[in-house]
């Protein structure tokens, strides 16, 4: 394939922005600024159009835009959507039937264009079949009873396999994580591959574009998906085509490129969080590459996240998701067989099971995986996310688990990265503590760990936060695990959060009338956080 050349002033231009604070701020601010304006101004227009094309054309015309309103109304009642989302929609319809209708054909039911879709679905079909599980796994999670149905749920509603060797291993912060990522990628022979919502310029990056660039050297393939909007505030246009001129060897792509135009692709962001190497090594969970990460950049208190390493058969699962999104939108696909890990690892105690989660979907995997977890729950569910944005589904399997006697934990943030989100978050405290939830917010700052651990057995840690857009809109990745020394690590972790943690209670959290009018209010935009 031609390589996408960049000129040397811009590739200068592109290492100053990156490497200075300020002007890195600028052009970056800017290029958000120009996308916010023009999408506003589309938006603005589009609504003034309608509210002018009502006014002129008088009674008849309200009628006709209110009976298109019942009709979307009827639509929404029909569609495969939460019961609390439907309302939130009907009631803007209603109210607004122009904006309403308009608002949702734009963000109701999270699903990606046309084009989006076909290009996925076509890169899952060139790799049909490439991988299976293991009949160990199999058997454990059939004859595991009540607490491995969320094993045979996944198994069931997707190309998602179940392995018993290998190893998870769990890191409760950035920090740990980083180190062990950067180990790897020292080790690696065969190729790396990088896929994360954000990468931003700092130390955090500089040390693994350092070890990426020696490694190009050596003849290692390298792999990057970054997402635009994710990054948009970190990194200046076309870093990806910098990236690639850095070495023959090093390719990279933006997933979703930001335009200046009010699309409803825009809505399906890359979430996800892979760093493979080998097909030997993997790791997820909640870190980008950013150095508020890794304790280098203070912004919220302490930034705490977590992550998990895997061995085995698991890590060629990774492999599969990462080119089911790099075939599906980089001009010159690969073989994805290439990069698959042949090699045989000892059985282990437990089972791991990779599995991603997509708007492409109606199924809601990473909710029902979430809500599956609280409803086999015997003794105890920890859960640690940064965001509380619940709908009945979920609340009901969380506080049912409560009611049951289930010791069910969450932590949330102690400092929050956004107040509004944060406000939605303590919205939903009353109705959990009121059915026997324990809610602790992280003193020490922000949590943006996404981790469910219950019983002693199984443990989920990935990407998927608790809230609309994460579970709806976005490509996200998680993987569930079993095994007692990765299980207990995570457990630790929650106890050991739980004490430096302040313990919420119906008592010491009250809202006042105007306060509970106002997050009511609030809730009916929770799509957009």
């Amino acid at each position: 394939m031609k390589r996408r050349k960049l000129s040397k002033r811009k590739i200068k231009k592109i290492e100053r922005t990156v490497a200075n604070d300020r002007s890195y701020k600028r052009v970056v601010y800017n290029r958000f600024l120009i996308f916010a304006v023009s999408a506003l101004f589309q938006i603005g227009l589009y609504v003034l159009l309608l509210l002018e094309i009502t006014r002129r054309g008088g009674v008849w015309l309200q009628f006709a835009f209110s009976m298109v309103g019942v009709i979307a109304v009827v639509y929404i009642l029909n569609v495969e959507e939460r019961p609390s989302s439907r309302l939130n929609w009907i009631i803007l319809i209603l109210a607004f039937p122009v904006v309403g209708i308009a608002t949702y054909t734009s963000f109701g039911n999270g699903r990606p264009t046309r084009r989006m879709q076909k290009k996925v679905e076509e890169a899952k079909q060139t790799r049909a079949g490439l991988i299976a599980g293991d009949e160990r796994a199999d058997d454990r999670i059939e004859n595991g009873g009540r607490k491995y149905a969320v094993g045979k749920f996944l198994k069931n509603s997707g190309d998602f396999q179940a392995f018993s060797d290998g190893q998870a291993e769990y890191y409760s912060t950035g920090e740990r994580a980083f180190e062990e990522m950067l180990r790897a990628a020292e080790r690696a022979e065969r190729f790396i591959l990088i896929e994360y919502f954000i990468i931003a310029g700092g130390k955090m990056w500089d040390r693994l574009l350092k070890t990426l660039l020696k490694k190009a050297e050596q003849g290692v393939q390298i792999r990057i998906i970054y997402d635009d909007f994710g990054s948009i505030f970190v990194l200046p246009p076309k870093y990806e085509r910098y990236l690639e001129s850095l070495h023959e060897n090093i390719r990279a792509l933006a997933f979703n490129n930001v335009v200046p135009l009010f699309a409803v692709r825009l809505n399906n962001r890359d979430h996800r969080k892979m760093f493979i190497v080998d097909g030997e090594v993997a790791f997820t969970g909640g870190i980008n590459i950013a150095d508020e990460y890794i304790g280098e950049k203070i912004r919220f208190g302490h930034w705490k996240d977590a992550g998990v390493k895997i061995t085995g058969g698991a890590v060629n699962a990774f492999t599969v998701a990462f080119f089911d999104l790099w075939n599906a939108f980089y001009k010159s696909k690969e073989d994805v067989s290439g990069y698959l890990c042949e090699k045989k690892y000892a059985p282990s105690d437990g089972i791991i099971l990779p599995y991603d989660d997509s708007p492409l979907d109606k199924l809601g995997v990473g909710e029902a995986v979430y809500a599956e977890l609280a409803a086999s729950a015997e003794r105890y569910l920890y859960i640690f996310t940064p965001y509380l944005i619940l709908d009945d589904y979920l609340r009901s399997a969380i506080c049912g688990a409560a009611l049951r006697g289930v010791d069910v934990r969450i932590v949330t943030p102690g400092i929050p990265d956004k107040k509004t989100a944060f406000r939605l978050t303590r919205s939903n405290y009353p109705a959990l503590l009121r059915a026997g939830v324990k809610i602790y917010e992280y003193t020490p700052g922000f949590i943006h760990s996404k981790c469910f651990v219950c019983d002693d057995e199984l443990a989920v840690v990935g990407t998927i936060n608790l809230d609309y857009r994460s579970l709806y809109h976005h490509f996200e990745n998680a993987v569930l695990f079993t095994g007692e020394n990765a299980v207990q690590a995570v457990k630790r972790d929650a106890e050991e959060t739980f004490a430096v943690s302040k313990l919420r209670t119906v008592e010491n959290f009250k809202r006042n009338a105007l306060g509970r009018l106002f997050d009511s209010v609030l809730r009916i935009f929770e799509w957009i956080f």
